[in-house]
């Protein structure tokens, strides 16, 4: 049942990443582009997670795989709001 769950969250987070690929599509803006990075790092750890057995949620790659996906929020927040930066 687990593995059911985590494959739900994989394909939500990859279709999340989809959704934001079309807004930056749409609008050129880079900040979509770095959320739909961090939406499809995010769904292949889910992956990751079912389908490798090293790579579990325990594991250091699950939590660096998770920063660095977060990372990529913050580093977008901070690129559309720092003055004179993310006019794309």
């Amino acid at each position: 049942m687990i593995d059911f769950l985590l494959g739900a969250i994989a394909v939500a987070a990859a279709t999340a990443g989809l959704v934001f690929l079309s807004y930056y599509r749409r609008t050129r803006d880079r900040f979509f582009l770095f959320f739909a990075s961090a939406f499809w790092l995010e769904s292949l750890g889910r992956i990751l997670s079912v389908t490798v057995a090293a790579f579990n949620d325990s594991s250091t790659a699950t939590y660096v795989l998770r920063l660095v996906s977060y990372g990529l929020i913050l580093v977008a927040i901070l690129d559309k709001n720092l003055p004179g930066r993310g006019k794309t």
